[in-house]
């Protein structure tokens, strides 16, 4: 991050649930559904007064912000991972589509590809960009469950495969500290 040895205290949270089909990979301006007023109260409860905010710039995490009564700088290196060709489709209609390319791709989907997209690797890269320039003291990022996993990737020196494991609910809030220069995780994916 900043390498001063400051304190940082990040507040992640993970946009509302996509308004509209499941089973898609959501492009950046899918609406967020912001209608659980009691699940927004509650997450915001919890949030910090005074902290810095940042949001990827897709319509769902901003549409959360906003919703949480927040007024984000965006940062395009906190956008979730790129699907390239795949933004917008059905998983079902491309794995037919697309047979065994589409299953392999899944069977190691941190180091591969989408066409026209990116690894969770790259993801990991971009995040870590973005992370360097934060201020010390609070600061909430509403963004992607992607890049909460690549925030965790990089805090506990996972490999990317292992950060994958980790499921990241809409509306959840994880917490790590950044402190003398290690990481603290204080809570991950708390509703």
């Amino acid at each position: 991050m900043n390498g001063t040895g400051t304190e940082q205290r990040l507040w992640l949270i993970r946009h509302a649930p996509v308004e509209g089909p499941r089973d898609v990979i959501h492009p950046p301006d899918a609406p967020a559904d912001t209608s659980d007023g009691a699940a927004i109260a509650a997450l915001k409860e919890q949030l910090p007064a005074g902290a810095t905010v940042y949001a990827s710039p897709a319509q769902r995490t901003v549409a959360t912000a906003q919703a949480l009564g927040l007024d984000p700088i965006l940062e395009p290196d906190f956008r979730e991972q790129g699907f390239g060709a795949w933004t917008g489709r059905r998983h079902a209609e491309l794995e037919v589509e697309l047979g065994l390319a589409y299953t392999t791709f899944w069977r190691s989907p941190a180091r591969r590809r989408p066409p026209g997209g990116e690894s969770f690797v790259d993801q990991i890269e971009r995040v870590r960009r973005g992370l360097a320039t934060l201020p010390p003291g609070d600061t909430v990022l509403v963004v992607h469950s992607g890049t909460i996993r690549a925030v965790l990737a990089i805090a506990l020196d996972l490999a990317p495969e292992g950060a994958l494991r980790f499921v990241i609910a809409p509306l959840s809030l994880t917490r790590i500290d950044r402190v003398a220069g290690g990481w603290r995780i204080r809570h991950v994916n708390r509703r």
